[in-house]
């Protein structure tokens, strides 16, 4: 599924009068993918509701993503939570910046190799970056508010 279904999905179910929020830890995908309101999570990708085995860490997270739905009153709002992974963001340079000649290829995760250039999910998504003229999606292009 194109990233940009998801934002189209949660639009339709709010057109249909179902809230919807959006939990990511991709902020600059989902600002592309425009759903109607979403809580980012600076954490590892898949960890979008709180740290394994820390079910009161994850019950925080979730209260204060569901109190979204009251405070985000701006169309496309993304709303970044105060939490951390770590006390610094050494985790990042071991997932987003993998040094290929330590073991395993230097990544803390499973996910597939890494590309120097753009890897699109769908033509619709490499359609829309060649006519934006840059990639929408690509991590790092800016920080989160």
């Amino acid at each position: 599924m194109c990233h940009q279904s998801v934002g189209l999905i949660a639009r339709e179910l709010e057109a249909a009068g179902i809230p919807t929020l959006s939990m990511t830890s991709a902020y600059s995908i989902t600002r592309a993918a425009h759903p109607p309101r979403a809580a980012y999570l600076d954490f590892p990708l898949g960890h979008t509701t709180g740290k394994p085995h820390d079910p009161e860490g994850q019950r925080a997270i979730l209260r204060d993503a569901l109190r979204i739905f009251a405070a985000a009153d701006t169309p496309g709002q993304i709303e970044t939570l105060p939490y951390t992974w770590t006390d610094d963001d050494a985790w990042k340079d071991r997932v987003m910046r993998p040094d290929p000649d330590a073991a395993g290829g230097g990544h803390d995760d499973d996910r597939v190799e890494r590309f120097d250039t753009p890897q699109y999910q769908c033509d619709l998504d490499e359609q829309l970056a060649a006519a934006a003229g840059e990639c929408e999606t690509c991590v790092f292009l800016e920080e989160p508010a």
